[in-house]
């Protein structure tokens, strides 16, 4: 448990001290057009969005591979 603590505290510095820049080719050319600071807000509303499924997806992905871990144990089959 202490493990996974330590990888989620190093995963949330990363993500909020990384410059993230989440931008397709037509929002890029609309951001530009809007200026510097509506694109900024731009990037920060895509960043919010996909934050979600993102979070949704890796929790799914956790458990089915904290449940893979459980069954190899029980089976008693040592690798």
């Amino acid at each position: 448990m202490r493990k996974l603590i330590t990888i989620l505290a190093l995963l949330i510095i990363t993500a909020v001290t990384t410059r993230v820049e989440a931008q397709c080719s037509i929002c890029t050319r609309t951001a530009q057009q809007l200026g510097e600071r509506p694109a900024k807000a731009l990037n920060k509303g895509i960043i919010y969005l996909a934050f979600a499924p993102l979070t949704i997806m890796g929790f799914v992905g956790f458990r089915w591979w904290r449940s893979q871990g459980s069954e190899e144990r029980s089976s008693g089959d040592i690798r």
